[in-house]
């Protein structure tokens, strides 16, 4: 990591947004076999085209595709990596009011870098569109996802001697996987986690329970391991960044609680940047930065001080205290805002509009160009 701050955005996004009604049908019709997957392409490409085109006019340095290459914001990138396939897991996830779809994704086989990933071909097509002096970002799910989560690696010990040996390949098939995006162009890419907000609801759960937290603290330590490992030895001109989200399915959430249980093991993450939720209570207070940032000048922290779950705008005046509030704990230079989470974390998406989510970005745009662009 280098030793000055990389990313010089101040202000940003997370990454998916609410899907157009033209995608929504032509998805639909795919999978009721009534058009091709040319067909869908072209629908998708032609979506995203329009999406570039209103990042750029929204003032973003930064544009994603919207994710409309998938239906989940992790499971379509983590069930096509080498190793893994989808199942129906017979049951939802359990978000607040609201019922999932159950596909989940298992072990077949050693875990390893498929280069033959559709999103890469999804990554060129977003590089060819985007303007010159705009930068593609890529966004894909932690390998932490993974790690003891929804019974992911659960059949480890059937083609592993070690757990070790299951975390090494794990970082080793995400390092490659880097490496090919950035072989490919990519120079910025995040890389999306729930894992650290469950740990945080597990370790609160437990708090006077040693014994019952010492697992959960050993997946903090395996994570923060396998994802120093993934991002170890990459190019220093590729920006890595982190989203840290409580879950996100059609305005809901999964987990609450503010950063402590795990502020420690954030600060020892080699990331540029890191997107925390920030939007309400569920977040507590801004306390654990200082951790989170230790002190590295490398570091840019994104506070998501608006949210994406709904189409409210947030007090400009209110925005502004809690800037200034976050900067008693790290450097007012090394801060950026977005929304806490992206619009359509799945392709059902949150309860708002698109115009909503476009005048969302406009208000963090105004505020991030007042109180930071000039810092």
């Amino acid at each position: 990591m280098t030793t000055a701050r990389k990313l010089q955005y101040h202000f940003d996004q997370v990454g998916s947004y609410l899907r157009p009604d033209a995608l929504k049908t032509a998805r639909e019709q795919y999978a009721k076999g009534e058009i091709t997957q040319a067909a869908l392409l072209q629908v998708q490409h032609a979506a995203i085209k329009d999406l570039v085109d209103a990042q750029v006019a929204a003032g973003l340095s930064a544009v994603t595709d919207g994710e409309f290459n998938r239906s989940w914001w992790h499971l379509d990138f983590l069930g096509q990596l080498g190793g893994f396939e989808f199942y129906d897991q017979e049951a939802s996830y359990k978000f607040h009011g609201e019922k999932t779809r159950s596909t989940n994704i298992r072990l077949t086989g050693p875990v390893h870098a498929n280069l033959n990933h559709p999103f890469f071909d999804d990554f060129k097509y977003l590089q060819s569109i985007v303007p010159e002096g705009v930068e593609p970002k890529v966004t894909i799910p932690s390998p932490s996802l993974i790690i003891n989560r929804d019974q992911r690696s659960d059949g480890w010990a059937d083609y592993y001697p070690t757990w070790q040996a299951f975390l090494d390949d794990l970082a080793q098939a995400y390092h490659d996987t880097l490496q090919h995006f950035y072989d490919l162009g990519a120079r910025y890419i995040q890389l999306d986690d729930t894992t650290w907000a469950y740990l945080i609801a597990q370790l609160n759960a437990n708090a006077d329970d040693p014994a019952a937290r010492a697992p959960f603290e050993q997946t903090a330590q395996d994570d923060v391991y396998v994802i120093n490992q993934s991002l170890a030895g990459l190019p220093d001109d590729l920006k890595l960044s982190t989203h840290i989200c409580r879950g996100n399915f059609k305005s809901t959430y999964l987990f609450e609680g503010g950063y402590e249980p795990v502020a420690k093991y954030l600060g020892q993450l080699n990331y540029d940047a890191f997107f925390l939720e920030y939007d309400n209570e569920r977040s507590g207070d801004f306390g654990p930065l200082a951790d989170i940032y230790n002190g590295r000048p490398n570091v840019e922290i994104v506070l998501g001080l608006f949210t994406s779950k709904s189409a409210d705008l947030e007090a400009v005046d209110d925005v502004i205290a809690r800037i200034n509030e976050a900067a008693q704990y790290v450097p007012k230079a090394q801060l950026a805002l977005s929304t806490q989470c992206g619009f359509s974390s799945t392709e059902e998406g949150n309860i708002l509009t698109i115009p909503d989510q476009w005048r969302k970005l406009a208000l963090i745009k105004t505020i991030a160009d007042q109180e930071l662009a000039t810092v």
